[in-house]
């Protein structure tokens, strides 16, 4: 399995940025889609943005279509998600994972290893 390590995270007014960044171990990386999901206090962790292998396919959740952006750098191993204009329902913890398989999905069970996760935390 691919080792994943997400950065980035922190705390951010709202209406402000980040962008976090997630680098896979594998040299295999450019072979799989890339996803992100986020889990917020007492919710179910929850599908963000997922990008595919080559980075030419890309699908959000409605709630931040407009706001994030997912992109991926096949050749550093690593896989970004700039979030602009956040709100404090954006505040979770955001977790990347690899999906296993072809296509692009937005389901957890499409997807095989994740990493620790980072926090964001938007304060109002």
């Amino acid at each position: 399995q691919v080792q994943l390590v997400e950065s980035g995270g922190g705390l951010v007014e709202v209406g402000g940025s980040l962008r976090l960044s997630c680098t896979a171990s594998r040299r295999t990386f450019s072979n799989y889609a890339m996803g992100w999901f986020r889990q917020a206090p007492g919710k179910e962790r929850e599908f963000v943005a997922a990008i595919s292998w080559r980075g030419f396919a890309t699908i959000y959740a409605d709630s931040v279509k407009g706001r994030f952006t997912i992109s991926r750098d096949n050749a550093k191993n690593t896989v970004y998600l700039q979030m602009n204009s956040l709100k404090p329902e954006d505040t979770a913890v955001y977790y990347c994972a690899n999906q296993q398989g072809p296509g692009i999905h937005n389901a957890e069970n499409y997807f095989e290893s994740w990493g620790q996760g980072t926090q964001v935390t938007v304060s109002s």
